[in-house]
Order: C-alpha cells, then sequence, then structure tokens
C-alpha cells in the first residue's frame, strides 16, 4: 500500500483537511489555530447510522468501537461531499504507545484505500516525528497556541457545565462559548495576547463572564463522566450523553483534557523510575515541562476560585494521590490509572454519580474503570456508577434505560436531602 503524502502544494492550493470532532468547545477554539497557520480544516459533524455502517464495512469489528467510529465518519463526510475527495486530506492522531489508538493512522489509510479513496492523504497528528508530511508541519508557535487552546477549552467547558442547567435566560452560556471562541481565534490570528500574563488575565476574564450570568441554582443529581477520552467527550462516541443527562435535569462534570496531557507526560517519568532509559526526556518532564504545566494549571484553578459557586478541577498532583490509593502509576495504557483517579476526584468532589463509558474492544478501560468500581464501592458506599457499553450492536435506548435507572437511584438520595 503506498502512502499518499500531503505535500506543500495542496496546502497551497487550499486542500481540506477533515478533522474528526472529539470536543467542540476545545476543537471550535482549535480550528482557528489550524486556519490562521494556512490550513482550511472541516470539522465532521455527520453522525447518521452510516457512519458505523462504513465503519464496520472497513474496519475488521474486532478494533475498539472509537476507531470504527472515526474511520466511518471520515469516509462517510467524503462519500457525502462534505469535503471534496478530490482535494482533501483526513487527519488523525498517532500516540506511538502502547494502545490500538497507534493503529488508527495504518487503518485509516488501509480503509480508504479499500474505499476507493486511496488518493486522499492521511496526515498523522504526534509530536514523535511520525509519518511525516511536508506540507503539515507543526511549528512551535502552533503548538504553543495548541496548548493555550487546550486550557482555555478546559476552564470554558468546566464553567459553561456548571452554569447552564441553572441559567434564567437559555442560550447565555452559549453565547459565552461563541464570544470567547471569537476572542481566542482573534488572538491567534495576530498571534498575541493570549499567552503567559495575557493567559492569566483572559483566564479570570472568562470566569467572570460565566459568573455573570443570571442563574436559578436549584437542587440537581450531579453526574460525571469518565471514560475512554474519545467516548468521554465526543457526542457521537457516546450518542451525545450530556445533552441526554441535562435533559434529565441533572449537572455535568468531565473531567480536563489537561488531566490526560499531563498523564502522557508523567508516564515518562514513571517509565524512567520503573524501567530505565529515556533518562533525557525524563529529567526534562520533570524538571522543566510538567512545572511549567502546573503553573498554568495553577492560574486556572485560581480563575475558578475567583467565584465560590464553582467547583474547581482536581489538580494533576491530586489526580496522581487519588489514584495511588486504588492502582498503580505503572498502570498505563490507554487512560490506565488516570480513569481510575479521576472517578475518585468526582466522588470527592461531589459527582458521586458516575458514567463510565466502556468502548468496545478497549481493555485498559474495562480494567481500569469497570474492573475499579468494585474497591471504589467499597471505599465510598454513597458512590452510583454504572458502566455504559458502547459498540456497534448496542441500542441508545438501552444505554439511556441503564442510566435513567442510575439516576432513579440519585434523585431519590437527592429528595431525602432536600
Amino acid at each position: 500500500m503506498d502512502k499518499k503524502v500531503f505535500t506543500k502544494e495542496m496546502k497551497d492550493a487550499g486542500y481540506q483537511i477533515a478533522i474528526p470532532n472529539m470536543s467542540p468547545v476545545h476543537f471550535n477554539i482549535m480550528k482557528r489555530i489550524f486556519i490562521n497557520h494556512g490550513f482550511r480544516p472541516v470539522l465532521l459533524e455527520n453522525s447518521s447510522p452510516t457512519v458505523i455502517q462504513e465503519g464496520l464495512r472497513y474496519v475488521h469489528n474486532d478494533m475498539c468501537y472509537p476507531c470504527l467510529l472515526v474511520i466511518g465518519q471520515i469516509i462517510d463526510a467524503i462519500n457525502r461531499g462534505i469535503v471534496d475527495k478530490d482535494h482533501c486530506a483526513v487527519i488523525i492522531s498517532q500516540t506511538g504507545g502502547g494502545c490500538r489508538a497507534s493503529n488508527y493512522y495504518f487503518l485509516l489509510m488501509k480503509a480508504l484505500e479499500r474505499a476507493g479513496l486511496g488518493n486522499i492523504p492521511v496526515i498523522s497528528a504526534n509530536l514523535q516525528g511520525m509519518n511525516s508530511n511536508p506540507g503539515f508541519q507543526i511549528s512551535f508557535s502552533m503548538l504553543v497556541q495548541a496548548f493555550t487552546a487546550l486550557v482555555y477549552g478546559d476552564l470554558i467547558m468546566l464553567l459553561s457545565n456548571q452554569v447552564r442547567p441553572y441559567e434564567i435566560n437559555k442560550g447565555d452560556t452559549d453565547r459565552v462559548i461563541d464570544k470567547w471562541t471569537v476572542i481566542l481565534g482573534d488572538c491567534y490570528e495576530k498571534n498575541r495576547g493570549y499567552f503567559w500574563g495575557n493567559m492569566k488575565k483572559k483566564l479570570n476574564e472568562i470566569s467572570d463572564d460565566f459568573a455573570a450570568i443570571p442563574v436559578k441554582r436549584t437542587p440537581k443529581v450531579k453526574v460525571g463522566v469518565v471514560g475512554e477520552i474519545y467516548m468521554k467527550y465526543s457526542r457521537l462516541g457516546n450518542s451525545d450523553l450530556q445533552g441526554f443527562l441535562e435533559k434529565e435535569d441533572c449537572e455535568v462534570m468531565l473531567p480536563p483534557m489537561m488531566g490526560f496531557v499531563l498523564y502522557c507526560f508523567s508516564n515518562g517519568i514513571k517509565d524512567e523510575e520503573y524501567y530505565g532509559g529515556r533518562m533525557k526526556y525524563a529529567f526534562l518532564m520533570k524538571h522543566i515541562g510538567m512545572p511549567i504545566l502546573s503553573i498554568v494549571e495553577k492560574w486556572s484553578e485560581e480563575a475558578v476560585l475567583r467565584h465560590p459557586e464553582f467547583n474547581r478541577a482536581a489538580s494533576f498532583k491530586e489526580l496522581e494521590e487519588y489514584g495511588e490509593r486504588f492502582i498503580d502509576r505503572g498502570c498505563k495504557m490507554g487512560e490506565g490509572w488516570l480513569l481510575t483517579a479521576e472517578m475518585v476526584e468526582l466522588i470527592e468532589k461531589g459527582y458521586g454519580n458516575i458514567v463510565c463509558t466502556q468502548p468496545f474492544g478497549c481493555l485498559p478501560n474495562h480494567i481500569c474503570g469497570k474492573g475499579m468500581i468494585r474497591p471504589l464501592k467499597e471505599a465510598y458506599p454513597d458512590s452510583n456508577i454504572v458502566p455504559i457499553d458502547y459498540d456497534p450492536s448496542a441500542t441508545k435506548v438501552n444505554q439511556e434505560n441503564r442510566i435513567k435507572l442510575m439516576l432513579a437511584v440519585a434523585k431519590e438520595k437527592l429528595e431525602e436531602e432536600k
């Protein structure tokens, strides 16, 4: 199978780049970064049943469910004409770790070839220099902007989820999200006003804007969502779980994406401690990378604490401590120990009603998610955790009915507390 390369000429010719939309808040901010660096991104929102059908047609059905969805969505978008099949490329992340997500890149190329779309270049988004394309180079400026977009996106997601269920004027929260998506996009276009000193200022301003939204805070069931990273955030992956929970009159808490980034960096440090090797990488991460990221993490936390009605996310140090109560940090395939730590965090923060999204074919998720429910229930008897399986054969009705059973227990307890 010949690799089709995304060239500089394709970039200059304005080839579209199809991007599966994992998290609307984060990716709509990052979209402007692509545009400002001369690319034409198209965030994919298509979610009809043909997405799964295309995934099953071109990917082995033993692969994990997120793989089926992502590849199926890309091929479905091309077939529907959402992107021009003769003038487009597709992009997919490649971690380079032990998770099968590292193979999505090759599986996508094979699927496109089988679908008669082998002329479409596949871009690998990674920081290890794997499968490079001359037309897509991640510059330092682009990397810094993407990092800050992640931080801003986390704060916006965290605060909007704590305001939307209580807003008096429906739509106020989404209007603030749109406002800051535009503001941050303009900063990226000018390449100034979004980092370091300006970043701390903007994080505070974002917090102030959400705090200014008129709300009526009545007691609601608080639900946390954990799981494999794509399933946790993607509306396509989890059948718009957050939308369903909000319709059931719940407040939803999603752990920040930055926790996963810090988790990946810390794994390199733990590898050196356990197995040796890569001393230089571990040193840089431990003494330069992690301290810098911790400073930004602290700014975000301070922005949240400006207003007592908001719950902050746990710091990464706290997550490490939460996880170590139940699982060794050497358990780090996929979401690994972080998944367990996020469940502990949610329980500690008052979001003890937890939906654990279990995608088919994700062994680490079943071990560190479903497999840890029993010890968590023993430590936190009042926790209310339900694992929900997501796979091509699972129906949305069945998934929602299982969640409703969990919510029935939660609502009964809320009434008792009232």
